[in-house]
């Protein structure tokens, strides 16, 4: 019997006006079932982001002990099922985060 998946973690979305890559991956991020919870980050509004990410939008994040932590990227067709496995096949990869001391 299948168990209901437990639900995604808290992502950011990099992204930047007028980018239909970026809003692309996040219709497509919100049209899931369940959605994860996204908080939208649009990098032309801080310099150092912009500098960072400006040219690599659009780029996801999960945050671990109140750090972005970047997944790779997004291929700019995946979505349904799709999306959902391949969000969780990069959760389950990511290193564990340090110890706090």
């Amino acid at each position: 019997m299948n168990q209901p998946a437990s639900p995604l973690p808290p992502l950011l979305l990099y992204s930047r006006d007028g980018c239909c890559l970026c809003q692309g991956l996040e219709e497509r991020l919100r049209a899931l079932l369940p959605p994860p919870p996204l908080q939208v980050v649009n990098v032309d509004h801080d310099p150092e982001l912009q500098a960072r990410y400006g040219l690599e939008v659009p780029l996801l994040a999960v945050l671990r002990q109140g750090q972005p932590q970047l997944l790779p990227r997004v291929g700019p067709r995946l979505g349904g099922e799709g999306l959902q496995r391949w969000l969780r096949k990069c959760l389950a990869e990511l290193p564990s985060p340090p110890a706090s001391a």
